[in-house]
């Protein structure tokens, strides 16, 4: 168990954030328990955050803000230790994500990382193990709010018809999932298309991957294999990628006609048909 006095700010971005939280506190003089009645959470939970072993959400960020009136000091935190939480592997491809003007991606049996509900990410993510889970959620719940930027990057999807099949998390989950990827599609920087069995075969036979486009860097392409994943700015990798994309593009159901074949399978698979005006689902 880790004691106040062996943290070490600088081990980590979580440990700065256990550091900060308690000396602000302190200057505050609340306790624990007093600050945590505060924010509608237990002193337990505060105590933990502070030694560093439990990673802080956005909302417990903010409403510490709030509570100690620091500026926005915990919320601007908040991002980079989360981002900290995903595979040190995938951390520089986030990191480029973020910065990118134009992403393109294929996806062949999942729905992609940027457009997964909360409890659709938390099945994902807990197929391997239950270790961290609450925080390797919250961290890709923080990647996705790059498309609620300013200027959010332009974002071009196409999804396997698989990934609308393979029933991740159960019957209400997936539903729920779809319906989200219906009501994302509606944003304007967000176009969305289904490559449907009816193709064969077709260029993404051999995975998943995405091609970044920047303003002021090359673009980039990344792939993933079993363990770890694989990002290159190399010319001609980019260009056999980008040509696999404009033809799974092509090949694809127009943005109308793949909004068509998500509401239509909803209806058939569950029972009803949904609703532009649904509500929000995460």
């Amino acid at each position: 168990m880790t004691s106040l006095k062996d943290l070490d700010p600088s081990a980590s971005p979580l440990d700065y954030f256990g550091a900060e939280l308690r000396r602000l506190r302190e200057a505050a003089a609340l306790s624990q328990g007093q600050l945590g009645e505060c924010i509608y959470v237990t002193g337990s939970l505060v105590g933990q955050i502070e030694t560093a072993r439990k990673v802080p959400t956005r909302e417990f960020s903010e409403r510490v803000d709030a509570a100690l009136m620091t500026d926005g000091v915990f919320s601007r935190l908040v991002g980079l230790v989360l981002r900290n939480q995903l595979p040190t592997w995938f951390q520089p491809y986030a990191e480029m994500e973020a910065k990118a003007t134009y992403i393109s991606t294929y996806q062949a049996q999942l729905v992609h990382g940027l457009l997964q509900t909360e409890e659709y990410a938390r099945a994902v993510l807990g197929t391997w193990t239950d270790e961290d889970l609450d925080a390797k959620v919250e961290a890709r719940m923080e990647r996705q709010r790059i498309l609620e930027k300013r200027n959010p990057p332009a974002m071009w999807v196409i999804l396997g018809e698989a990934a609308l099949h393979q029933e991740i998390g159960g019957k209400g989950v997936m539903r729920r999932q779809l319906v989200h990827l219906l009501e994302v599609q509606q944003r304007p920087w967000v176009n969305l298309q289904i490559l449907p069995f009816s193709v064969g075969a077709h260029p993404g036979l051999m995975g998943s991957f995405n091609v970044l486009r920047f303003t002021d860097h090359p673009d980039i392409v990344y792939t993933e294999d079993l363990v770890q994943g694989h990002m290159t700015a190399n010319s001609e990798s980019v260009r056999e990628g980008t040509l696999r994309y404009d033809l799974l593009r092509a090949a694809a159901l127009s943005v109308e006609d793949s909004a068509e074949l998500i509401a239509r399978g909803v209806e058939e698979r569950y029972g009803d048909r949904p609703e532009a005006d649904e509500g929000p689902l995460v």
